[in-house]
């Protein structure tokens, strides 16, 4: 009997753990019941934009709280605005959503803090905007910005949490005197977070630098997810990475932003393409256009370019220099390759190191080398701040 017993126990753990394994993501958002219960009775602001979506209901969260008959004061739109429409760096005005009604203020540009008037009238600020896992995109810069906000002004901040479709831990560290919207805190290139344990870590590691206090934070976290675990993005959470392979690539093509080399802003398939107006770079042709949805002004507009097509390119994700190196190489410019933008360069980087390196012609391994001992202590503290399963090793690459 007791062997029987033991079975029976053994098997239903298995099932449990295979149930589990088997269970559908449930997004922070998604838990419905525990986000109306920490708002009930609250008057709320969010901070939201196109990603804000119940994937199940296929509702954005404005819409669901609302029906849930939460008091939602105000929206607060990031970079894109809050639809998402916006190109890279376009101004971003105060309005009404047209739905709804609620007013939408800007916290883009000039303001990227919320201000204490901008606050007075509300109890708790709720975060819910799908990041891609690197430091320079900036919805984790608004992030940042608001937990200052929150902290100064005695207001609750809430995480809804969701994947970080870029998992891993890569790149150079932002290091000081390189502070910039692209770069807030002292992160690496791939941080390797979810941006709720990004927010605990920048609560407890007291980077909120205008305040010595913390942040009043709350994480609503996800369900049946684990470090490592694959997520395709159902919304495209930026104009110009309109799918997963641009997502993938992103956090290795963006350094060219910073140099002439167009990344296919103005085509279908950004930060899936690498091109210049000279046969020298490949034989793929592309010519950027004003495009609405993607981008109105790209550079090289109305130029025919010649490079490389990454859309097919089996790219698990990760940081790669590779592309960068070999444009760099081709150009054969040296230092003039960064003249358009060296210090937009420095600040993608977070470092001039990377800029110097290059120059002196060092490889992607040697370069990679240089990044290993501080990348070795940010994963030591990363591991304080996670809330779900790592993964197997700490950088999969």
């Amino acid at each position: 009997m007791k062997q029987i017993f033991l079975f029976l126990v053994i098997l239903f753990s298995l099932t449990l753990t295979a149930h589990a394994q088997n269970a559908p993501l449930k997004l922070g958002a998604e838990r419905m019941d525990i986000v109306t219960r920490l708002l009930k009775d609250k008057r709320v602001g969010l901070v939201v934009n196109q990603t804000s979506i119940l994937e199940k209901q296929q509702i954005h969260l404005l819409d669901a709280l609302l029906a849930e008959n939460v008091n939602v004061r105000k929206v607060f739109a990031p970079e894109h605005g809050f639809r998402g429409t916006g190109d890279a760096g376009e101004e971003i005005k105060d309005s009404r959503d047209l739905k709804t009604g609620v007013p939408i203020i800007s916290i883009y540009g000039k303001n990227k803090k919320p201000s204490a008037e901008q606050l007075s009238d509300l109890d708790v600020i709720v975060f819910d905007i799908q990041d891609v896992g690197a430091r320079f995109y900036t919805y984790i810069s608004t992030m940042h910005y608001v937990m200052e906000a929150c902290a100064e002004n005695g207001k609750e901040f809430i995480v809804l949490d969701r994947p970080n479709p870029n998992d891993f831990v890569d790149g150079p560290i932002r290091q000081k005197g390189f502070e910039s919207f692209v770069g807030v805190d002292p992160l690496p290139i791939l941080h390797g977070l979810t941006v709720g344990e990004l927010a605990w870590m920048i609560n407890k590691e007291g980077w909120l630098k205008s305040t010595p206090d913390t942040c009043r934070l709350k994480i609503v976290k996800m369900e049946n997810w684990k470090h490592g675990d694959p997520y395709w993005l159902p919304v495209k959470p930026s104009p110009n990475l309109p799918n997963d392979q641009s997502i993938r690539l992103y956090p290795s093509l963006c350094f060219f932003e910073a140099t002439n080399i167009s990344v296919g802003r103005g085509t279908y398939y950004p930060f899936q393409v690498l091109g210049f107006p000279d046969p020298k770079y490949g034989d793929f042709t592309f010519t950027p256009t004003s495009l609405p949805g993607f981008d109105t002004n790209p550079l090289q507009k109305d130029k025919l370019c010649y490079g490389i097509d990454l859309r097919e390119y089996p790219f698990q994700g990760g940081l790669t220099l590779r592309f960068f190196l070999d444009f760099y190489q081709k150009a054969g410019k040296k230092q003039a390759f960064f003249f358009a933008r060296p210090n937009w360069f420095d600040l993608l980087a977070g470092t001039k190191q990377l800029r110097y390196q290059i120059v002196r012609g060092l490889s992607e391994k040697e370069i990679r080398e240089s990044w290993k001992p501080e990348l070795d202590q940010y994963k030591a503290m990363r591991k304080k701040y996670l809330l779900y399963p790592d993964y197997p090793t700490q950088n999969k690459k």
